[in-house]
């Protein structure tokens, strides 16, 4: 099955509404299954008029938006192969890709990022969203010139052929261009949506927040598709909450640092209320995470335990879901990073049960899942239907199946380094359990050797320490050193309300207060009490601002480019040894 096929299929039938965004008004539009196909096809007609050959790449790069999918089926309609990139992305980085890739088009969201490309050097004229339709490389202008094709069919394609090039972050490097053909993703989007038929029925709500230039979110929307779901796009990650108690949806596809901060944001709300609410609301969290604990491990929850959190429940812990716009919620499913047990346990508690699974771009991305009834906190899952999974002798994951990428673009060897014998090596470490579950230990040149001989995976540790409210991101270091230590970029607001430092205080005149330092060094020492002594942070440095992406620091997935940060901030590190 190719992509087009399914998307054809979906929304065949009588027109229902598919699609929504909140127009400037702050009021949802919704989209017609009739009018999303008029419109791709015209987008793909256009692109045909336009001289785009079958196998062309064409760029896309947007924050989310309903345009976004738009403008994608329309490439894929067109024969095209899409290429993703980051709205955030450096611009080093959009040449290299747009270099790399050949692509001929480009759709962009504004005119001003059109120009600001325009200055970068990109010669690419732009198909632009927010044009003026009068302008003939805006969107509007591109459908509506569509739309006069009379008799526009969508392109011929088979199963194998590319509908994909999506680069990978690059946290060392520069990026290499994934390939995924139809049958790829296609036939990841069916084995993961169809273990979870029970949970999204025809109809129903679903608010997809996560960046479609991920192949983690672009390919749900496929599997939203499948299910016959009504898909609410949050065009921005500050309206989420908005959104959530707008929408009120059935599922919801997280990472987990979106779990985390929630959790720091209930508990800095309750703090900042003061009274009752501030004692009661923590108290609640614990107790619901240790009832939950007793629960999944089988073990006794004595009277005490039990009647304290019958009333944990009663005071904080059910009133969750409806503060959250979760009331309707059946699950939340976390992927693309580690996601502490304690927070899934807290969700738990909630009544807001998080599924756990595991995939990479390379695999279309999804590997593992969680089932319904069948899942087992603290692992990923099982592999979904058609998918195999095997350790290698030093504990490497190793993937085969039909979601397995056909090759890095226009790079053999690169794409020879990772696939032997059909099998991907995923570069993760990880074990399985005799039912087939597995658990994820770290990237495997990520994981250090202390002096003392013994092997940390960092993720553990940070993920360990950034349970803390008052931690918003954690580097773990520690390679030859007796123990290990973190660079630490906290939560200023919550930080200073906790030590009641007047808000708005610069963070650089906190780094260097003493007090601070303790506290930070205290928090993390707190957070990690439940680790191997080995893997207890023993030293911490405190940054004047977050890790980014535009500097660098941060892949535009927001993962922690190492060597960049250890180099950068290499004079505090030192003071460590």
């Amino acid at each position: 099955m190719t992509l087009v096929d399914l998307v054809s299929a979906a929304l065949s039938g009588p027109d229902r509404p598919v699609l929504y965004e909140r127009a400037a008004d702050g009021r949802w539009s919704a989209l017609g299954t009739t009018d999303v196909l008029a419109r791709v096809t015209a987008i793909a007609a256009t692109l045909r008029d336009r001289g785009l050959a079958p196998g062309d790449r064409v760029a896309l790069m947007s924050p989310n938006r309903v345009d976004w999918i738009l403008a994608n089926l329309g490439i894929l309609f067109a024969g095209g192969v899409t290429v993703p990139i980051y709205a955030t992305q450096a611009a080093d980085q959009v040449r290299f890709i747009i270099a790399d890739s050949g692509a001929r088009e480009l759709f962009v969201d504004t005119p001003a990022v059109a120009g600001r490309l325009r200055s970068e050097g990109i010669a690419l004229e732009p198909i632009v969203f927010d044009a003026p339709a009068e302008d003939p490389n805006s969107l509007s202008a591109v459908i509506a010139h569509g739309r006069g094709m009379l008799g526009a069919q969508p392109a011929a394609l088979m199963p194998d052929d590319l509908a994909v090039v999506i680069y990978t972050s690059g946290t060392t490097g520069s990026p290499k261009g994934v390939m995924l053909s139809h049958r790829n993703l296609a036939s990841n989007a069916h084995g993961a949506f169809d273990l979870i038929s029970d949970l999204i029925r025809p109809g129903d709500p679903v608010l997809s927040i996560l960046p479609y230039a991920h192949i983690y979110e672009s390919t749900n929307v496929f599997g939203y598709f499948i299910r016959g779901a009504e898909i609410y796009v949050n065009r921005q990650i500050e309206t989420l909450l908005d959104d959530l108690r707008a929408v009120r949806p059935v599922i919801v596809f997280c990472v987990p640092r979106i779990f985390e901060r929630t959790i720091a944001g209930i508990l800095a709300k309750a703090r900042a209320g003061g009274g009752l609410k501030a004692k009661f609301v923590p108290w609640a969290l614990a107790i619901g995470r240790r009832y939950k604990a007793a629960e999944l491990a089988g073990t006794a929850r004595g009277i005490g335990l039990r009647l304290q959190y019958v009333l944990a429940r009663k005071l904080v812990l059910r009133k969750l879901r409806p503060q959250l716009g979760c009331d309707r919620l059946r699950v939340f499913v976390s992927g693309s990073a580690s996601l502490h047990l304690d927070i899934a346990l807290t969700f738990e508690a909630a009544g807001m049960p998080i599924m756990e699974g595991y995939g990479l771009t390379e695999c279309s991305p999804v590997v593992t899942v969680n089932r319904p009834g069948a899942w087992r906190v603290g692992t990923v899952g099982r592999p979904i239907p058609g998918v195999e999974v095997r350790l290698a002798e030093d504990g490497e994951i190793l993937v085969r199946g039909p979601n397995v990428m056909q090759g890095y673009f226009r790079n053999p060897a690169a794409t020879a380094a990772r696939m032997h014998d059909g099998w991907l090596a995923t570069g993760d470490v990880g074990t399985l359990d005799p039912d087939g579950y597995l658990r994820i230990i770290d990237r495997k040149d990520e994981i250090f050797k202390t002096s003392g001989g013994k092997f940390i995976s960092p993720a553990r540790v940070e993920t360990a320490v950034m349970r803390s409210p008052f931690i918003a991101q954690a580097v773990v270091f520690g390679n030859g050193m007796p123990h290990p230590a973190a660079l630490i970029s906290p939560n200023w607001t919550a930080l200073c309300s906790r030590m009641e430092i007047p808000s708005g205080t610069p963070p650089a005149e906190l780094v260097g207060r003493e007090d601070v330092r303790r506290f930070v060094a205290a928090e993390c020492t707190r957070k990690t009490a439940d680790l191997a002594t080995f893997e207890q942070i023993r030293w911490t440095g405190v940054l004047v601002r977050d890790l980014t992406i535009e500097h660098g620091e941060l892949t535009p997935t927001l993962k922690l480019k190492r060597r960049v940060i250890e180099a950068r901030y290499a004079s505090l590190v030192d003071t460590s040894t």
